[in-house]
């Protein structure tokens, strides 16, 4: 079993129910599950720039990435609906657990001039949203090898009712938070 689910499942737990007074373990939050998003804009001009940033999502997450389609026309941007412009990529379980782990220890201090992340980003609902401004932060991802430097939207869902549980949820993931 991963790493980081044996230590959800023994000191978060505790740790959780000890600052929020919980009456049953089933009232924990936890993570649900981690959705990975890319919106690459040039592809409607170029077919292959979003093939490259599929096998870019694919070697970062370890998981098939999803084409993402237009929902609506916006005449401005010159996008018609149904057109790909984007691929995500939903992860849970041992995946969601190792992506964590990745990211908090491997690719956010990679970061140049990282300082922490945003610990606003929480929609109100205990689910948190991250931006990367390259996915060249992952040690998956090969220098040499990219076409061109993409960002991504991490979002992490968990079961929390607040802002305030799901940040000490993540904090205890040690998700580091700007001071």
């Amino acid at each position: 079993m991963n790493r980081l689910k044996e230590q959800y499942q023994n000191e978060i737990v505790e740790a959780m129910t000890k600052k929020f007074g919980y009456k049953n373990v089933m009232e924990v939050p936890k993570l649900v599950k981690i959705v990975v998003n890319m919106g690459v804009g040039e592809a409607k001009e170029n077919a292959k720039v979003l093939d490259s940033a599929v096998s870019d999502m694919e070697t970062i997450t370890g998981q098939h990435a999803v084409v993402t389609k237009a929902k609506k026309a916006v005449a401005n941007f010159k996008i018609r609906e149904g057109m790909p412009i984007g691929c995500k990529v939903t992860l849970r379980g041992d995946r969601m657990y190792e992506f964590l782990d990745r990211l908090v220890n491997l690719a956010l201090p990679r970061v140049r001039d990282f300082r922490g992340v945003s610990a606003n980003s929480f929609d109100g609902r205990g689910n948190y949203a991250l931006g990367i401004k390259e996915q060249l932060i992952f040690p998956e991802i090969e220098y040499d090898k990219i076409d061109k430097v993409r960002g991504m939207d991490v979002i992490v869902v968990t079961t929390a009712k607040t802002d305030e549980e799901a940040r000490e949820l993540l904090r205890l993931f040690n998700m580091p938070f700007e001071k």
